[in-house]
Formats: structure tokens, C-alpha cells, sequence
């Protein structure tokens, strides 16, 4: 975050925030990896949204109950779009950077204003017009997951205890415009394409001299990598925080389905759960595991956040990761799928159909068919991780030219 978020371990590393540190007691199916290609790529220069009738919208009164959080959110966009840098990604099809943040505001008067939610509903339905994302087989199918940022323990010096590193982004690494890793700068000052693998950098100890905090266990180190931000508990109990600073370019490959292979998981029991209990008990094994994913992320300190690739916090439930090539930033958007909920210490899965912001980018989030829901910040969320995985719609609104 304010940087690429990467999915999963499983397909998403799901996590939804919990009231409180207390795990609850789980009783969901395990979760199943996808099997249809949700990361399918569109067509040279396609946008993900098309524009669809009132026929097809779906009761946006289902949001109205459900909005802790999103008046936040909604300023944090529209302080997005007030950079000049905002522009250059419009327009978005026949979306003008003006009729976005034309968007943002009114829906923000209509989230105060609102008196019910077939109000809301009946405004949208008349001053909006609604876009749905194609999704991975154009018929609007999307699959959804959830990201996180975890709290560990750590150390800023490293100890007998805490003797896993996160990296500094070495000043090698070469980027485009977009934050795009395009190579390595030579001791001549040319640029040599490619970047060294996350194997590479673990096994040969290629940076060291550029380690910002050690934490206890290297599954704990592959779990920030993969998120992309932390909060590093201190001993005097303060949070160090640790944001997003760029990656080695590699594609995100996600280890669970070489576990499940290998036969040392079920895929009925696959969860962030299991994952955690295996490397537990046979540490030996994580960058047996680990190094089949080429990607690694470098961190700088990020006081204040997590952030978005966008340069925003990002709210928990309100935010979402999308491919950026092919969504528009910062706009508002309407999720209707299933998520895990906890009432009362036991966890369910439930009809999640809510509002969000689109602020973030996922490494492992491509194409029309995935979007990443950010759930929360530490350890209540794990109770809930890698149950996040349910097929949805994805809807976008923008007024009425």
C-alpha cells in the first residue's frame, strides 16, 4: 500500500478487521482456490467497465447501513483527485477527470444527505449512470479476495530472536513512471534488464547493509512481503510502521497450490490458518516454498498509514485494489459478493454489498476478473484470513453527462 498490493498466499491472504484482538471461533467451509482464469487479460487497449442499463443495477440501497468509514474514504479520493498528477489518467473511456470528481462529490452530499436507503438508491438510479467490470468471462464475473496489514513483532536492530529481514529499496533498482521495476543500474550507469529473484536476494544476502526491521520467523517475513506493509509492535509497545517502497518486477506466484501438489495440504483444509500452523512446525520448509515466489517487495517507513498505490490511507472495507490499467483511480465503486463476518465471536460467511473507493493496485490483481478488499490492520484479522474468496459483481457510478 502506496505501493502494489499483492493478493494472497492462497489466492488472497483474505482478512476481514474484527472488533477487538480475540479470534473467534471459525465456522466456514475451508476455502477453495478459484479455477476459472479470473486474471484473464483483456484486449489490447480494453477497459475493464462497460455501461449498463437501469435493468442490470443492482439495489445500491443495500450500502446504506453499511457505512462506517465511507465518508472517509470518499474525502481521501477527492483529495487524491485534487493533484494535478490525477489528470493524467483521464479520461477513462468517456469519464473525464472533471465527471469523476464531479461523482465523488455529489455521492459524498448523498451519503449525508440520504434519509433511507431506497432513497439513496432511487438518487442513484436517476443522477448516475453505472458501470459494471466485465469481468474475467464478460459476463461480469469477478472474483474477490481480501488483503491486510499484519502486526508482528520486530526489532529495528537485529537479535538472537529476530533475525528475518525487510529491505530497504536498494538504490539499484531502477523504476518508470508507474513505479515499475525496469532493471538494474550498473556501476557504469547503464540499466541491465531484470531484477534478482526473491531467492536470489534471501539466499545470497544481496542486501545486506539495507535491513529496516527483523522479525521472528521467515513465514512472518514472506506474510509483509506479500502484503506489502506492516506495523512492527516495539518493545516498548509503539508501532513501527512499514509502507510499500516499490518490487523486483517479478510476477506473484502463490505458493498454496505447489503445497496442495506436494500432498503437505489438503485443499480442503487450504486456509492462511493451515499455512501458518505447517510453517510453525516444519520452518525448514518456508523457502522450500517461499522462493517459487520470484516477487519480493521493499518497505520504507510509513507513519500514518496503511496507503494505497493511489497515496491515500485506505479504510478498512472501503478500499479496493484493482488492476490500474484497466480501472479508474480514486472513483467510486459498489461490491456485491460474500464475505466472512463475525458476530458474537463466530464467523460466518455473509451478503457483502457495500460501497468503496478504488485506491489501491494488487500485484496479483489483474485484469477485469479480481479486485483485493482491504479488511483491516492486525491480529483480530487473522482469524479471518484466507477465508475472503467469493465470486461477485463489481459496479462503478459516475453522474449522468
Amino acid at each position: 500500500m502506496s505501493r502494489y498490493v499483492a493478493a494472497s498466499l492462497v489466492v488472497g491472504l483474505g482478512i476481514a478487521l474484527l472488533s477487538g484482538c480475540q479470534k473467534p471461533t471459525e465456522t466456514l467451509q475451508p476455502f477453495h482456490p478459484p479455477e476459472k482464469d479470473y486474471g484473464k487479460p483483456l484486449p489490447p487497449g480494453a477497459l475493464a467497465l462497460r455501461k449498463i442499463g437501469p435493468e442490470d443495477y443492482p439495489d445500491f440501497g443495500q450500502g446504506f447501513n453499511n457505512r462506517a468509514g465511507l465518508r472517509d474514504a470518499v474525502l481521501h479520493s477527492i483529495e487524491y483527485m485534487s493533484k494535478p498528477s490525477s489528470r493524467k489518467y483521464f479520461p477513462y473511456g468517456d469519464i473525464s477527470h472533471e465527471r469523476a470528481v464531479a461523482s465523488l462529490q455529489r455521492f459524498l452530499e448523498l451519503i449525508d444527505s440520504a434519509p433511507s436507503g431506497a432513497a439513496l438508491n432511487q438518487a442513484i438510479r436517476q443522477e448516475f449512470d453505472v458501470y459494471e467490470s466485465v469481468g474475467c468471462d464478460d459476463r461480469g464475473t469477478v472474483f474477490f479476495t481480501g488483503y491486510y496489514t499484519p502486526i508482528f513483532e520486530g526489532r529495528r536492530q537485529r537479535d538472537a530472536q529476530f533475525r528475518y529481514p525487510l529491505y530497504s529499496l536498494p538504490p539499484d533498482l531502477m523504476k518508470d513512471g508507474e513505479g515499475n521495476c525496469v532493471g538494474r543500474r550498473m556501476p557504469d550507469g547503464s540499466v541491465a534488464p531484470g531484477y534478482p529473484t526473491r531467492r536470489d536476494i534471501e539466499q545470497g544476502r544481496l542486501f545486506d547493509g539495507l535491513e529496516m526491521a527483523w522479525v521472528k520467523t521467515p513465514f512472518e517475513a514472506y506474510v509483509v512481503t506479500v502484503q506489502g506493509s506492516t506495523k512492527l509492535r516495539q518493545p516498548d509497545g509503539s508501532l513501527y510502521e512499514l509502507g510499500y517502497a516499490g518490487n523486483n518486477g517479478h510476477e506473484y506466484v502463490p505458493i498454496a497450490k505447489g503445497m496442495i501438489d506436494d500432498g503437505v495440504i489438503r485443499r480442503e483444509d487450504l486456509s492462511l490458518q493451515t499455512l501458518l500452523h505447517y510453517f510453525a512446525e516444519h520452518a525448514n520448509q518456508v523457502y522450500h516454498y517461499a522462493w517459487r515466489n520470484p516477487r519480493y517487495v521493499f518497505f520504507k517507513e510509513a507513519p500514518g498509514g496503511p496507503f494505497g498505490s493511489i497515496g491515500v490511507p485506505v479504510t478498512p472495507f472501503r478500499s479496493l485494489a484493482t488492476d490500474k490499467q484497466v480501472f479508474p483511480r480514486a472513483c467510486v465503486a459498489f461490491v456485491n459478493t460474500t464475505a466472512p463476518t463475525a458476530y458474537g465471536g463466530t464467523v460466518t460467511q455473509a451478503p457483502f454489498a457495500s460501497f468503496a473507493l478504488d485506491q489501491d493496485t494488487g500485484g496479483a490483481i489483474r485484469a477485469a476478473g479480481r479486485c483485493d478488499i482491504f479488511m483491516g490492520i492486525g491480529p483480530g484479522a487473522e482469524a479471518l484470513a484466507g477465508r475472503t474468496g467469493a465470486e461477485g459483481r463489481l459496479y462503478y457510478i459516475f453522474l449522468k453527462q
